[in-house]
């Protein structure tokens, strides 16, 4: 791309934190329909969080949000909520009326996994931007208060962890924000799930080369029709990142010995079959 070409690009908010291949689609989160509400749920979990949990349409295969497969490690009777949307920040989560709309559907008794830190960390598109060590933190307090004030039940996650290696070591790329989430949990007496430490130790024992396959890392010779080109997007996780991530966020909401907890069958760490979709293996 010319020197014009990217200031151009970057003028129409169309330059990505993680390089993609020209041309590949862009997920769209509206071709989605929310599934129809359980008639009478033993347990709800509600997720509020980013492009990472959010759920996607076929079209956007072989992306996929760990939301979109947490149901697999829960018992059946229990109902996601995944109000997880692409690009949202703390900041633009409050501001674009998301917040208010996870609130109203709120009901005591309610989980709600809290997960953000990869768009308030983004100082090119400013709109998202948060300081870890003031508007995150803030935000991030709130959504406890605010969910507790409902008789819900918060718990914070770190955000997952990026496919970043040096040489034959992950590296840790949240920093500030993911000990920000720490610091809430500690201050606030909310429950923890410190995603970014479990993907970063799920890849440290896979490699480099084992764990590039839970991500969108692919050359032109991998044959995936989304990305004839190949992809270089470290961030964003496919199907088995999603079923990876999902069963490291079940295994520790087991451990929670939370409410919720007793309907929490993690599914394997390990390998784990590809479905081509958000299905749950014997179901």
């Amino acid at each position: 791309m010319s020197l014009l070409g990217l200031i151009a690009a970057l003028a129409l908010g169309q330059a990505a934190s993680s390089a993609t291949a020209p041309g590949a689609p862009k997920p769209d989160l509206t071709d989605v329909p929310p599934p129809a509400p359980m008639a009478a749920p033993v347990a709800r979990v509600l997720i509020a969080s980013d492009s990472t949990a959010a759920n996607y349409g076929a079209s956007a295969y072989p992306q996929m949000g760990w939301g979109m497969v947490l149901k697999c490690s829960l018992d059946p009777r229990v109902e996601v909520v995944n109000l997880a949307r692409g690009g949202r920040s703390t900041k633009t989560f409050i501001e674009e009326g998301l917040w208010a709309g996870l609130l109203e559907k709120l009901k005591p008794g309610d989980t709600v996994l809290i997960q953000f830190g990869h768009n308030d960390a983004d100082r090119v598109k400013i709109v998202r931007f948060t300081d870890p060590r003031g508007a995150y933190t803030d935000n991030l307090t709130r959504f406890v208060a605010d969910i507790r004030a409902k008789g819900g039940q918060p718990v914070l996650m770190t955000p997952i962890a990026k496919h970043v290696f040096v040489g034959d070591q992950v590296q840790e790329t949240h920093g500030l924000y993911a000990q920000a989430v720490r610091d809430v949990a500690k201050a606030t007496g909310a429950p923890l799930i410190d995603l970014d430490a479990d993907m970063m130790g799920a890849q440290q024992a896979r490699g480099e080369a084992g764990s590039r396959g839970f991500y969108l890392i692919y050359t032109p010779q991998d044959g995936v029709a989304r990305y004839p080109n190949g992809n270089t997007d470290t961030t964003h996780i496919n199907e088995g990142g999603a079923r990876l991530a999902a069963s490291l966020v079940a295994a520790r909401l087991a451990f929670l010995k939370l409410p919720v907890s007793a309907y929490v069958h993690p599914a394997s760490t390990g390998a784990q079959p590809i479905l081509g979709g958000p299905r749950c293996p014997g179901r």
